[in-house]
Order: C-alpha cells, then structure tokens, then sequence
C-alpha cells in the first residue's frame, strides 16, 4: 500500500509524479529543486540560496507526510558542478544533525529542470 503526499509548502510536481510516496513506516520524496512554491518559478541566485529553498520545500514535504528533517536516513544530492560541493555542504550541515546526519551520494549531473544547479531527494522515516 502507497499513500500519495501532496503539499502547497512545495512545489507542485512538473510532472507525472508525487512530491512524496509513503509507505509502511517511510517517505519517499521526489526529488526537489530551488522552485518557490508561492511562484512557481526557480530561485535565481547562489548554490547557497538554491540549496536553502531546496531544503525547505523537502521541510514542507516531510512535514506534510507526518515527518521531519530529523528522520531522514539517506539523501541524493544532485549537482550540475561539482564546485558547488563545498557551498552546497555548508548550507546542508545547518539541516542536518551532526549526531547521525543521514546517509548521502552526491552525484553531477549533465543538467536540471529549469537550470537548477541542486536537486535533492529523501527517504525517511514516520514519526
């Protein structure tokens, strides 16, 4: 059995998917990128800036499915330079516990939706 998440504190999805999925005891979340949700239109801006709205909507998505930043088990971060790392960490260590932060594969990618330079999807647990 599958529950679809749908929130207005993320944006909605381009696409044929679900913002999250859960299932049993986690989250799945699609993966999210620099979209404000009251516009519907990219952040421009730094990976700093990029990287906060990304966490913020995955905050919403989480939220909305009964969960929170605190019980992600792992992450995939997508970059579309991987110079962007260093910047991009630092904005994700103020997310994350330093105690058991989550599992996490960082990848470049060729391109993202909308020239996002950073995407990121979750898995989690439910409270």
């Amino acid at each position: 059995m599958k529950t679809r998440i749908q929130t207005d504190h993320a944006p909605a999805a381009l696409g044929p998917y679900s913002q999250a999925i859960v299932t049993g005891n986690l989250v799945y979340t699609a993966g999210q990128t620099p979209i404000d949700p009251a516009t519907g239109k990219l952040i421009e801006g730094t990976i700093e800036e990029q990287t906060h709205r990304v966490l913020q909507n995955i905050t919403g998505v989480l939220e909305a499915s009964g969960s929170s930043l605190d019980n992600v088990v792992k992450t995939t971060v997508f970059l579309t330079a991987m110079t962007d790392f260093a910047a991009m960490n630092g904005v994700y260590a103020q997310y994350f516990s330093t105690d058991a932060p989550p599992a996490r594969s960082t990848v470049q990618v060729a391109g993202l939706p909308l020239g996002a330079r950073v995407e990121i999807e979750t898995v989690a647990t439910l409270d």
